[in-house]
């Protein structure tokens, strides 16, 4: 695929002994600045800012990568963002990145008895939710109006059905705002673990009104040519496959709303069939689209993979990889055995795992033991992590062995900008005294001219050789 995706993770932890008190949160915070800290400062694989990026950044917050990528706290978590990545294996490669970046920084600094850093989206005492922002790299010609991405907003509410991560338990998010009589069926076990969360189709914000799409424009690139797709219904995958094939899908269906290739289609009140959806675990998933006519998410996913199939077949490795596993897993969950798909999608994985120790163990749903199960199927640790131990066996399917998973975290992709950044974050780790900024767009050293980087499908590696050449001082360049 000819773009530039990449994925923002926010990490959520547990802690030895916690209570919920307001010593655990200054605790966790103190954890959380003493393993960014032991990136940049003890292993040296990064740059911290030395800039205010933001009111909310100051200095020293986090920083830039030798991937490419960045790490820093936000809103009370450790954020990870990928560098730019321009194939499905470089994506999930630096995603398997920044797993083990903080697992390192966690066993060299012997923290693992204390904390653990669990790659999920809800914290299920205080129903708290936590970000998995993905980003796609779209001309400025895509059709960004309400009319325009409806069937882009059809094709994310349904793609849950692949790309879930699952969770125990329900989310009723209003009901802190207002008090509702309304009976609900009870929801023991659902496929998203975002989809609760989601209150708008579009919104520009990202904290409080989460949209299905975020409208805010921010590009990061040269914005006469680029929009950054910026999506936040996601789950944080686990599984390499559910991974790669949420971020092949979904760019596929940007190519045809932007080709004006997309089926014709649309979802009425998508933000309740989003939840309808996951609560389904009959596999039905029933949904009226804006004809009034009833669907299932099936339906419009074989809609979608058939103008797909069509129009992108040949084009190159990765669509017709996606294309190829799009179908045998739609094929798959036609069935209605979640079983059938457990070796490639998370939601099903953690279901089929849950639902056997909950039967052997005579449990109830609602038993805060599955609770606690649901969280360590995220624990990135592979010492403690329950998915790791269904890889370990075979039985989930991988993408990348652990040896190149390993050099996510210090290797940038090929092919984009991402290369010429880590180039230069590798000279100014040489050169320990000197001033700089590092944007996603440009770099800056010793107060001197700017390096632009507006294309993010170049890699920048020459002229960020030459504007070192010109601003280092001799004897730093020698």
């Amino acid at each position: 695929m000819k773009t530039v995706v990449g994925l923002e993770t926010e990490y959520g932890a547990l802690l030895s002994g916690a209570s919920q008190g307001m010593r655990d949160l200054f605790r966790q915070e103190e954890m959380f600045q003493k393993v960014r800290d032991h990136i940049f400062h003890v292993q040296r694989k990064g740059l911290i800012d030395q800039h205010q990026r933001a009111y909310d950044e100051p200095p020293g917050n986090g920083g830039f990568l030798r991937n490419g990528g960045r790490l820093y706290i936000d809103m009370g978590h450790v954020e990870y963002a990928t560098p730019e990545c321009h194939t499905l294996l470089d994506l999930v490669r630096a995603d398997r990145g920044g797993d083990r970046l903080l697992q390192q920084a966690v066993d060299e600094m012997g923290l693992s008895g204390e904390i653990s850093f669990i790659k999920n989206n809800i914290d299920h005492q205080t129903l708290a939710t936590f970000g998995s922002h993905e980003n796609y790299l779209v001309s400025r010609d895509f059709p960004f109006t309400e009319r325009g991405m409806e069937p882009l907003v059809a094709f994310l509410v349904t793609r849950q059905i692949v790309t879930g991560a699952g969770r125990v338990g329900v989310s009723y998010v209003n009901d802190s705002l207002i008090s509702l009589d309304t009976e609900r069926p009870p929801v023991h076990f659902q496929i998203s673990q975002r989809a609760d969360y989601i209150v708008n189709k579009f919104y520009q914000w990202v904290q409080m009104n989460r949209s299905i799409v975020n409208t805010r424009d921010e590009p990061l690139s040269d914005p006469l040519q680029y929009r950054r797709m910026h999506l936040l219904l996601g789950d944080s995958n686990m599984s390499q496959f559910a991974t790669a094939m949420k971020f092949g899908m979904t760019k596929i269906v940007m190519d045809l709303v932007e080709d004006g290739l997309a089926p014709a289609v649309g979802v009425r009140d998508p933000v309740q069939a989003c939840r309808a959806i996951s609560h389904d675990l009959s596999m039905r998933w029933k949904l009226q689209d804006l004809e009034g006519r009833i669907l299932s998410a099936l339906d419009m996913q074989e809609m979608f993979l058939e103008k797909a199939v069509k129009a992108y077949s040949g084009r190159d490795e990765d669509t017709d990889w996606v294309l190829e596993e799009w179908g045998k897993l739609l094929s798959d969950l036609a069935k209605k055995d979640p079983s059938l798909v457990t070796d490639r999608l998370d939601w099903a994985a953690k279901y089929n795992m849950i639902s056997a120790f909950r039967d052997s163990e005579n449990l109830e749903w609602n038993d805060p033991w599955l609770e606690s199960l649901d969280l360590e199927y995220h624990n990135i640790d592979p010492g403690k992590g329950l998915f790791h131990i269904l890889e370990e066996e075979g039985r989930h399917r991988r993408l990348l062995p652990p040896s190149i998973s390993e050099t996510g975290a210090t290797c940038p992709p090929s092919f984009t900008r991402a290369e010429g950044r880590a180039q230069a974050i590798d000279r100014i780790l040489e050169n320990p005294d000197m001033l700089y900024i590092i944007q996603w767009f440009g770099i800056q050293i010793n107060q001197g001219d700017v390096l632009y980087m507006l294309e993010p499908l170049k890699n920048y590696r020459d002229e960020v050789s030459e504007y070192f050449r010109k601003n280092l001082p001799p004897s730093a360049d020698a």
